[in-house]
């Protein structure tokens, strides 16, 4: 596991939440923001594997373990005030559970939104 003090370095917000940008290792593209908290930062060091906290769900999960579409992560870097994360990522599969390589496929514009993506996968 990783140092006990790790996390107690990042600022999490009043529900113990940190945003987790995740961004494509190999080019740059955002691929998704997720939550997490302090035991989502530990196992996610510490697997390697993207773990994050589901608001809805109220429950942890790892990318990829029912859909196969898996982040590999590369490094996790944070922000100058400690209160945000990105984690660079190798990306396996779609990263949106709509299919989409990421989940920032739709552009928003004075005329509305318009899906500027096409999908690579069924969703999940």
């Amino acid at each position: 596991m990783p140092d006990e003090d790790i996390t107690t370095q990042l600022k999490f917000d009043d529900k113990g939440l940190i945003s987790a940008v995740v961004v494509d290792d190999d080019n740059g593209q955002v691929l998704m923001v997720a939550y997490m908290d302090d035991e989502a930062v530990r196992r996610t060091l510490a697997s390697g594997r993207t773990c994050f906290y589901s608001r809805s769900r109220q429950k942890y999960w790892v990318k990829g373990e029912t859909s196969g579409n898996t982040q590999q992560v590369v490094k996790v870097l944070t922000d100058c005030d400690r209160d945000c994360l990105v984690v660079r990522v190798k990306q396996k599969g779609a990263a949106c559970h709509l299919g989409y390589r990421s989940c920032f496929a739709h552009e928003l514009s004075q005329e509305g939104i318009e899906t500027v993506d096409e999908p690579i996968m069924d969703s999940y």
